[in-house]
């Protein structure tokens, strides 16, 4: 007796830090969730399920080892309810229960599930075992394709990610940051031009603007005189007016 009460407080220990570790890793993707959604990846989050999914598997292999006695033949009484607050089980539940008393027992000893949700699964049970093996079969072979045609859309877009990623990356680069760079300095302050070359375009510009200078000059000149000669003949005419050889007395 005292070996197999060893033997299943071993096991009881075991069980209690393997679902610690669930539940601290499940705290963590919570938190994460919660707090850090904006800036949260995806494969951070698929690390946390992996993370997940190994320790669960843990707990099973834990349960299933030959070494491990069989919890089923064990029953959980409460020795004592006691209304008042027990400062051990409060540490122990981390704050989650203070008193082992009558409403909490229903709850944290039950060995099935709630009325409601007992309620709620029954039926579902009783469908289930309505069906025939046929049937049962038809339904499993019709989801396991529904299952791997979705597995084969998946695959098909990776591949194509891949390789259009591929491609991109292959492809060889035909511009030139440094040329780029060089064009934008001599267009913008004009570096890189001989000072001969500049001398000479100033020169150039000095002259053509002499030039135009000059065509302006000529043109207003042109203007001045031409403004005279329209005057003096409108003075002759007046003049010519007054004595016109038929003019009448």
């Amino acid at each position: 007796i005292n070996k197999e009460e060893k033997q299943l407080e071993h096991t009881l220990e075991s069980l209690i830090q393997r679902v610690q570790d669930i539940k601290n890793s499940i705290a963590n993707l919570l938190v994460k969730l919660e707090n850090e959604y904006n800036i949260l990846q995806w494969p951070s989050v698929l690390d946390n399920f992996a993370l997940l999914s190994g320790q669960l598997n843990t707990l099973g292999k834990l349960l299933r080892n030959e070494k491990v006695p069989p919890l089923r033949n064990s029953i959980l009484l409460p020795i004592a309810l006691s209304g008042d607050r027990d400062p051990e089980l409060e540490k122990v539940t981390e704050r989650r229960v203070i008193a082992f008393n009558a409403d909490v027992v229903p709850h944290y000893l039950r060995t099935k599930p709630e009325p409601e949700v007992e309620e709620r699964l029954q039926p579902v049970l009783n469908r289930a075992s309505s069906l025939t093996p046929e049937a049962a079969q038809k339904q499993i072979n019709a989801m396991n394709k529904m299952t791997s045609n979705i597995v084969d859309i998946i695959k098909s877009h990776q591949e194509t990610m891949e390789k259009e990623a591929n491609q991109k990356s292959s492809l060889s680069q035909t511009s030139s940051q440094a040329d780029t760079n060089t064009l934008l300095s001599a267009v913008l302050t004009g570096k890189g031009f001989k000072s001969s070359g500049m001398r000479r375009t100033d020169m150039a510009q000095q002259q053509s603007n002499m030039q135009a200078q000059q065509q302006a000059a000529q043109q207003k000149q042109q203007g001045n005189a031409h403004g005279k000669v329209q005057s003096s003949i409108k003075t002759n005419i007046k003049q010519g007016s007054s004595t016109h050889p038929y003019q009448r007395n």
